[in-house]
């Protein structure tokens, strides 16, 4: 029986704090703008299950990138931990410390050795100053490559904010876009033709831009080490994936254009302070009323998610189908 509620590829997970940690970083992010309380920062497994079960959200692939190495390891270690326990209800898309080549390698080993495999893994456009358009990463993509990897991207979550705004709000839209074209530029698309790359938040300002790129980018006064051509740009864009979190109203529209239809996925970015349940439903209800407008089948963008996971699918079919009262 296929699944028959909703996967989402970004959902949010972190460790357990005390109220003195949780108090210290709500006071961090409130001096850059970010007006978040310390009880928005407590984290536990049995709420995200309570929204799923009321959103039709029948899987949640978590993800954590924290810094320095160690705390991304023992995350890595945490999520596993939750998926274990609740194999059709969780996956786990593996943190990556993307700033140090020998460090990647060594996580992709040992996380494969798990009998429960990862989903994919998860990048942040930048880690400890390391761009994932740095060349020292070239052979971190050619062991993904190998493996026809799915490899999720996350907007650099400790960018400084502007205008006395918080960076979740509009910076880190601009940072994907930034990074995704300096990946481009460079190659990377190009070289890696078989990594899944997904970029969160309905690829940022990239779909926006990805117009302005191809008709100006390959112009004499752009530099274009790779010789790219417009048709290779266009195409390459073309192959990305994005996930819908937080920015399905106006940024659907113009991501799918950009990708096809076929490389939208789900996303939701639960489990941070900056969504709550009404965010959430809202973005979920646009992606709805999309796929009303294009005139596509109820629950394409459902389909397109699972069909990038078939071990997540399998594993959520064994847990059966939601119930009337999930749904």
């Amino acid at each position: 029986m296929a699944p028959t509620g909703w996967l989402d590829v970004h959902t949010h997970f972190f460790p357990p704090l005390t109220d003195a940690q949780a108090e210290e970083m709500a006071q961090a992010l409130r001096n850059g703008n970010f007006m978040v309380s310390a009880s928005s920062l407590h984290w536990n497994v049995e709420n995200i299950i309570q929204y799923n079960d009321g959103a039709s959200v029948q899987m949640s692939l978590l993800s954590y990138l924290p810094y320095p190495h160690e705390k991304l390891r023992a995350a890595n270690d945490l999520g596993h931990n939750i998926v274990k326990k609740y194999p059709q209800r969780f996956g786990q898309l593996v943190g990556l410390p993307t700033d140090d080549t020998e460090a990647c390698l060594s996580e992709i080993r040992r996380v494969e050795q798990w009998d429960l495999r990862p989903d994919g893994f998860a990048t942040t456009t930048l880690y400890n100053q390391v761009p994932l358009s740095d060349s020292r990463l070239e052979r971190v993509w050619q062991v993904l490559n190998r493996r026809h990897a799915v490899v999720h991207i996350h907007p650099n979550a400790y960018v400084a904010g502007t205008y006395g705004k918080p960076s979740p709000l509009i910076d880190v839209a601009f940072d994907t876009a930034r990074v995704a074209t300096d990946m481009l530029y460079k190659g990377v698309f190009r070289r890696f033709p078989n990594i899944k790359f997904i970029f969160a938040h309905c690829g940022g300002a990239l779909p926006a831009l990805s117009g302005r790129i191809s008709l100006l980018g390959t112009e004499s006064w752009v530099p274009n080490p790779e010789n790219l051509t417009r048709e290779e740009i266009e195409e390459q864009l073309s192959s990305l994936y994005i996930d819908t979190a937080a920015t399905a109203k106006t940024g659907l529209a113009p991501a799918a254009n950009m990708v096809g239809i076929g490389h939208c996925l789900y996303g939701s970015d639960c489990g941070v302070p900056c969504s709550t349940p009404r965010t959430m439903n809202e973005n979920k209800e646009d992606v709805e009323a999309f796929e009303r407008r294009q005139r596509l089948p109820a629950g394409t963008i459902a389909k397109n998610t699972w069909g990038l996971f078939p071990a997540a699918a399998k594993r959520a079919e064994q847990g059966g189908p939601l119930t009337k009262d999930e749904h």
